[in-house]
């Protein structure tokens, strides 16, 4: 945050030949926005010009060659790279993915020195960004080496949030990755993000079954009544709002999920599928449980209307709204927090 206490909003823009730059700069495309925050793109000048110049857009922006230069009331273009890439709207190629990478690193690096207070990502191709130095299912895994702390891909409206368990692992190997370990450490991460950055002083958690009907006892595979049952019941007893498992099918299709803060799902497909059915263009995918704030759209690079000019950026402007309003509501609980503890040790 800068000294006029804007905080500043890094962006890294995702594959150039999606709809990365499309949406990041039609959110700021609103000068309205700049009154939230100070948007820095980690990208180009020569890019961002290239890129508005295809999809017909006049934004004002001010190139600088660090995050730190940032100004208030402008959108700012880190130069990151002085090559001129080739643009190739709706095509997988591999300097589309060494660009994307270039941006990403860049923007993580300055979020790690506290140049940039949030980071937005913009979509990547999980494929062509593969290189020695990224070998990552996606972003998550990528941040979670990164960062400090124990990740959680959580996938984020105003009223409906869903965790995984397991994000980007096979099907096959799923219920092998469930292991009471991983259900307590990513319940305790959900809750703590619950109540350090959604406010939520006593947050209600459901855990969706493995296995179809939660494994009607133990008829459709065991994993629910021997992995998860017993975890959530020895949490339950040490206090936490732990409940399940409940059987997915009927979960979402019940409104069962509203009586929830938010719901555990065990894969990547089992949670994603009714959230972005239910929430779809107003989704965010946010990392929890890192020290730093990351959020991004819930949708991929739409290469198949790349560089058309109609690409919906309502999902990312909610990204960038999220960001923000997590990190306000983590200072402020960092902030009570720490008052708390200086208060208990005066008494002592």
């Amino acid at each position: 945050m800068d000294e006029n206490g804007k905080i500043r909003l890094g962006i890294s823009i995702g594959d150039l030949n999606g709809i990365g730059c499309e949406v990041a700069l039609k959110t700021f495309e609103d000068s309205r926005m700049l009154d939230f925050c100070t948007p820095v793109i980690f990208a180009s000048n020569k890019t961002i010009s290239f890129q508005m110049k295809a999809l017909n857009l006049s934004i004002p922006f001010h190139g600088i060659q660090n995050a730190s230069k940032a100004i208030d009331g402008k959108l700012n273009i880190v130069n990151v790279w002085k090559e001129v890439p080739k643009i190739q709207f709706g095509q997988a190629t591999k300097e589309g993915g060494e660009f994307a990478l270039k941006s990403l690193v860049a923007a993580v690096d300055a979020l790690k020195k506290g140049d940039i207070d949030v980071l937005v990502t913009a979509p990547i191709n999980k494929n062509n960004i593969q290189s020695e130095t990224f070998k990552f299912p996606g972003h998550t895994d990528y941040l979670a080496k990164e960062l400090n702390g124990d990740s959680l891909m959580f996938m984020v409206t105003d009223d409906l949030k869903v965790g995984l368990l397991t994000d980007h692992v096979a099907v096959k190997d799923v219920s092998a990755a469930i292991i009471p370990r991983l259900i307590r450490d990513k319940v305790n991460t959900i809750e703590k993000s619950l109540m350090m950055d959604f406010g939520i002083r006593k947050p209600k958690i459901a855990l969706l079954g493995i296995n179809p009907h939660s494994g009607d006892d133990g008829v459709i595979g065991t994993e629910d009544k021997e992995v998860l049952k017993p975890v959530i019941e020895e949490m339950a007893n040490m206090g936490h709002l732990v409940y399940g498992p409940y059987s997915a099918d009927s979960f979402f299709g019940s409104d069962g999920y509203k009586k929830f803060d938010a719901i555990l799902a065990a894969y990547h497909d089992q949670g994603l599928i009714p959230f972005k059915t239910l929430s779809f263009g107003k989704g965010v995918n946010f990392t929890a449980g890192l020290d730093k704030v990351r959020t991004s759209p819930d949708h991929g690079t739409a290469y198949e209307i790349a560089g058309t000019g109609k690409a919906d950026h309502n999902s990312f402007k909610e990204a960038v709204f999220m960001a923000l309003r997590i990190f306000r509501n983590r200072t402020e609980y960092l902030q009570l927090t720490e008052n708390v503890l200086k208060k208990q040790r005066i008494k002592r």
